[in-house]
């Protein structure tokens, strides 16, 4: 486990400090970590990262090392130093668990610790949730485009970084993805992984035919061919079907066939022909090669015959939405022993902030089981009764519903309380089943690659009516 305590924006250390030197260093402060839409990308967002959050929290000290290091900077009070020397996390944590569906605007995590200890975890917590939440999200995207084929995470080469490469895929996973290429991200969390070889694989023996009968040599079992090194149709194809019925004769049957470039969706048509003809009806077409959602959307729309899409480059970059942009928001204060609200106010109405200390719950329909809507309520409340329920649109009071036949839950759980642990971490793959299953509770139209439509985060009566009394008493 590693200790990232250091790894934080110089500002966050400041501001302790000079919380310790105005005597706020034993107030508590409450922190909601939430994202802004950014087009229809972000319309939803599958919450990911839970896991190394509480692994970075669990680790939090400062080594004397560090100590020194901030010493040498000499900016920072001796007293603020000293402190530092003994700094444990003692507050608490509630987040929505991993592979939750969550919108814009909404808390992804609350914190609940003195001043000091809530500051600090800013800029990891963002830094955490934005990239897997990010990636997570991605994924999705690219499964759903994909319509029940499998899809596995292809990107380490291309991501930005060892720790971007190995959490990217985990992130993947948790959207979607069956397997990934990357073989540590399969190591450390027990997922699948999958591969089959390069062109210079085939481009290392004297011809592709060679190459070919000798990795179904080595790998019988395994053997996925990559088809399009020289050509495709004219020589990838037909020497693969070679290979494959002499892996037949010796009692084998093969994997398939891999695609990485060209037009996949006239290629892959005319691959499954041949194979087909040639008695291999099972042998399945893999496709890689700069795909994302949308590429494949277009492709399963024209016929392509592919089974498989391995997804590099655009998924573990989110190259065309590379910021979730989360941000992480004081939202109340303990003064004299009561918490205060407070609300980030901003001549763009999109930033000013929800206040109070806060709930999130979701009601589903009984007979559907589809999420109905969403509120964000202040903690005091209580939605457990199942009574009828009036919500309304925060920025359109005039939109209304009531719901009546309804189920409802917390989505905020305990993390940690007076800083302990006190929620168990799933695997990975319960993870990732317990995300699909989230996906299948909203109707397609909240999920709509383009234009989806608006789901209905409201919050509650009282919220709002905090809200406005803030914003018009703002100084």
């Amino acid at each position: 486990m590693r200790n990232l305590t250091m790894m934080t924006d110089l500002y966050e250390l400041t501001m302790m400090n000079g919380y310790l030197r105005y005597g706020k260093d034993k107030n508590r402060a409450c922190f909601d970590l939430f994202y802004r839409r950014r087009g229809d990308m972000t319309a939803y967002a599958v919450a990911a990262g839970l896991e190394q959050v509480i692994e970075y929290v669990r680790n939090l000290r400062f080594t004397q090392d560090d100590i020194e290091y901030l010493r040498s900077l000499a900016i920072f009070d001796d007293a603020f130093l000293s402190y530092l020397s003994d700094f444990r996390f003692t507050g608490e944590i509630l987040a929505v668990p991993e592979g939750t569906i969550v919108f814009p605007d909404e808390p992804i995590l609350r914190v609940i610790a003195p001043i000091m200890e809530a500051q600090l975890l800013e800029t990891t917590l963002l830094n955490i949730i934005n990239h897997q939440t990010l990636i997570a999200t991605k994924a999705a995207r690219v499964v759903q485009s994909a319509r029940g084929d499998k899809v596995l995470e292809f990107g380490l080469r291309r991501a930005q970084g060892p720790d971007a490469g190995i959490y990217g895929a985990r992130a993947a996973i948790v959207g979607g993805c069956q397997a990934t290429s990357n073989v540590l991200t399969g190591q450390l969390f027990g997922v699948p992984v999958g591969g089959t070889h390069a062109h210079s694989w085939v481009m290392s023996f004297e011809d592709e035919l060679t190459a070919f009968r000798a990795y179904a040599d080595v790998f019988p079992d395994n053997c996925l061919l990559l088809v399009d090194t020289y050509d495709t149709l004219g020589s990838g194809v037909p020497n693969a079907i070679t290979v494959f019925k002499e892996l037949r004769a010796r009692g084998k049957e093969p994997v398939g066939i891999r695609l990485d470039s060209g037009d996949l969706a006239f290629l892959s048509r005319q691959a499954r022909v041949m194979l087909d003809d040639a008695g291999f009806p099972n042998a399945k077409i893999f496709a890689s090669g700069d795909l994302d959602e949308e590429v494949i959307w277009d492709l399963k729309a024209q016929g392509a015959a592919i089974d498989v899409w391995g997804v590099g480059t655009r998924m573990i970059t989110s190259m065309d939405n590379p910021a979730l942009g989360g941000v992480y928001k004081l939202s109340a204060e303990e003064v004299d022993g009561t918490f205060v609200p407070r609300i980030k106010i901003s001549e763009n109405p999109a930033k000013i902030t929800n206040p109070g200390v806060k709930q999130l719950y979701r009601f589903y329909d009984r007979r559907s089981g589809k999420a109905l809507a969403d509120l964000l309520a202040l903690d005091e409340e209580d939605f457990s009764s199942g009574e009828p329920l009036e919500i309304f649109d925060p920025e359109n009071t005039w939109k209304r519903m009531t719901l009546c036949d309804y189920r409802m839950r917390q989505l905020l759980v305990p993390i940690f309380e007076n800083g302990e642990l006190v929620y168990d971490s799933p695997a990975l793959s319960e993870i990732a089943a317990y995300a699909k299953q989230e996906m299948e509770t909203f109707w397609d139209e909240y999920k709509r690659l383009n234009r989806p439509h608006r789901y209905k985060v409201d919050l509650s009566q009282k919220l709002y009516d905090l809200k406005l009394q803030l914003l018009a008493n703002r100084r």
